[in-house]
C-alpha cells in the first residue's frame, strides 16, 4: 500500500513515551508506512514530560493562533512540531499551556486523575481536525490510538457533520488496555455546548467508556494489544463495525484498504 495520505492520532509514540506498547506500536506503524511511500502525519498531544529541547519541538506560527472554544472559553491553540530521530517523519503536537504545560500526563503528584480530563480531550480532538483543516490535507485514512483520540469520531459525527472535508477518510480504531480514569461530572455539558448528541456515556463515565461508545461509529477496529481484557474483548465481539484480529506494523494494512467496510 503506497500513495495514501495516512494520519494517526495518538495519546502516546515513541520515542516521546518509553516502554509502553502502545507508544511503541504507533512509531513501528508509522514509520512502516513512511517507508513505504505513503504520506504520514502523526498528531499528539505535547504533555509536559516531552522535552522541547531534546527532541527539537519548534511552534508551527502559521498554524497557531486559533482559538478553540470549549464550554463558552476562549482556549488559544498551539502547534508545534518535531521530527522523529533520525527520520524524516513529522509529528505534530497539540499544546496548550493551561492543559499540557503540567509535569504529568493525567494524574497529580499524588496520584490522583486530573479534574479535566475529558476537556483536555476535547481541546485536543478539536485541535487535530481544526490544524489538519489548516493544513489542507485530506487523510485517506485517520488511525486513532489511545482514549483521548476517542473524541475525535464524536466531532466528526456531529460537530462537523455539514462540513464534507473528512467524508471519505477511512477511521480505523484500535483497542488497547489502557488505564481506566474518571471524568469530571460536567463533562457532558461540555459535549452538550458543542451540539454533540446520542452519547452512549453519562455522569460519572471514565476513559474506557468514551473509547466504548464509538466502536460503531468508525469504519474498523483493531486490536492494539494482542490479548484484550476480558470487558474490552466481549464490546470487540459484539461491534457492528468490521473487526481485526491483532496486527502489526507489517499487516496494519489490511485494516485501511478502502474497499474493506
Amino acid at each position: 500500500m503506497s500513495n495514501q495520505k495516512i494520519l494517526y492520532i495518538t495519546t502516546e509514540m515513541f520515542p516521546y513515551q518509553e516502554d509502553c506498547a502502545m507508544a511503541n506500536l504507533v512509531n513501528k506503524m508509522a514509520l512502516k508506512a513512511h517507508s513505504e511511500g505513503n504520506d504520514v502525519r502523526v498528531f499528539m498531544p505535547k504533555f509536559g514530560t516531552i522535552s522541547e529541547r531534546k527532541f527539537q519541538l519548534h511552534e508551527v506560527i502559521r498554524l497557531s493562533g486559533m482559538n478553540v472554544i470549549i464550554n463558552d472559553l476562549d482556549q488559544p491553540l498551539i502547534i508545534k512540531v518535531a521530527s522523529l530521530p533520525g527520520e524524516r517523519l513529522q509529528v505534530y503536537f497539540i499544546d496548550n499551556e493551561e492543559y499540557f504545560k503540567r509535569k504529568s500526563i493525567y494524574t497529580d503528584e499524588e496520584g490522583k486523575p486530573f479534574e479535566d480530563l475529558g476537556e483536555r480531550a476535547i481541546f485536543f480532538a478539536r485541535g487535530v481536525i481544526e490544524t489538519i483543516k489548516k493544513l489542507n490535507w485530506v487523510p485517506d485514512v485517520i488511525h486513532l490510538n489511545g482514549w483521548m483520540s476517542a473524541f475525535v469520531p464524536l466531532y466528526l459525527r456531529d460537530y462537523y457533520k455539514n462540513d464534507s472535508y473528512f467524508k471519505d477518510s477511512k477511521v480505523v480504531l484500535s483497542l488497547f488496555n489502557e488505564t481506566v480514569l474518571p471524568l469530571e461530572k460536567d463533562v457532558m455539558e461540555k459535549l452538550n455546548f458543542d451540539k454533540i448528541q446520542n452519547l452512549h456515556f453519562s455522569e460519572n463515565s471514565t476513559t474506557q467508556d468514551v473509547v466504548f461508545s464509538i466502536v460503531n461509529d468508525v469504519d474498523a477496529l483493531v486490536k492494539g494489544d494482542e490479548f484484550l481484557d476480558d470487558e474490552i474483548e466481549v464490546v470487540y465481539k459484539n461491534a457492528n463495525s468490521e473487526t481485526y484480529d491483532y496486527l502489526d506494523e507489517n499487516n496494519i494494512f489490511q485494516a485501511y484498504e478502502p474497499g474493506n467496510k
